[in-house]
């Protein structure tokens, strides 16, 4: 598949938002609200469950199933109160040892006057700081799309996994043609210069690993793998001591990028 099309499958109707996967893995899930400063963000589902019997902390982008569900959760674009809450329950987990997995699937973070007057830019800056100095296992996972600031604020781990029809890039492409060409009908010829697959960012080490998609849409193997692969990481990691992983992690970002 070319690069545009691995695009329109990350935002397909049909396909599984967040959520899903959530709820697959950690059935016993129970959300948490608020970022104790302004309010709570739909967009994002934060809380805590067990995967495997494994206490973890999960944060996901939702974007939604069908409108009124993508309305309610403003189409997976957090706003301030969102990377801030992520960061209380990061917080958190780092205080019980507890795992965090973040499932990533975002357009970008919400570009409106109101994230912008509560400090969008900030909070997103922020998340990226402190993540870096968690001592608690970190693993994101790109399950369709990873849209600039607003997926990187949640993708400071120790590795990042992606889905193979996933994407995750500065801009979408829609957005760098109209800049670069004056012309979104260039998208598909910007989707192959942003390198924004999952095989492009697995190449240039961005990504860590890459889990190839059911050819016949049934998710369900593929929620089996992926809570095996993500409680033997989680388990490996737990060897480690914090400074250790806060370390590693550090060194993974200025080492790669």
């Amino acid at each position: 598949m070319k690069a545009y099309e691995r695009v329109l499958a990350a935002r397909a109707k049909g396909r599984p938002t967040a959520s899903d996967f959530l709820f697959h893995l950690v059935p016993d899930f129970t959300e948490l609200h608020g970022d104790r400063r302004f309010g709570d963000d739909p967009a994002v589902i934060a809380g805590i469950g067990r995967l495997c019997g494994m206490p973890v902390t999960v944060i996901a982008l939702e974007r939604g199933h069908n409108t009124a569900e993508r309305v309610a959760h403003n189409f997976g674009m957090a706003h301030p109160e969102g990377y801030r809450k992520a960061l209380r329950l990061m917080k958190q987990a780092e205080k019980f040892r507890r795992p965090i997995l973040c499932i990533i699937d975002t357009a970008g973070a919400y570009c409106g006057v109101a994230a912008e007057e509560r400090g969008q830019g900030q909070a997103i800056a922020e998340n990226l700081c402190e993540m870096m100095t968690l001592k608690t296992p970190i693993l994101s996972l790109f399950v369709g799309e990873g849209g600039s600031g607003g997926a990187l604020g949640l993708a400071v781990a120790d590795e990042v996994w992606m889905l193979e029809n996933a994407v995750y890039s500065v801009i979408s492409p829609e957005g760098c043609a109209s800049i670069l060409w004056k012309d979104s009908e260039k998208a598909a010829e910007a989707a192959e210069c942003l390198h924004m697959t999952a095989e492009d960012l697995l190449k240039l080490k961005a990504a860590d690993r890459v889990f190839p998609e059911p050819e016949n849409g049934d998710f369900t193997l593929l929620y089996e793998d992926l809570e095996k692969n993500i409680f033997s990481f989680f388990q490996k990691e737990k060897t480690f001591s914090g400074e250790a992983l806060a370390k590693s992690r550090y060194e993974r970002f200025r080492q790669r990028f």
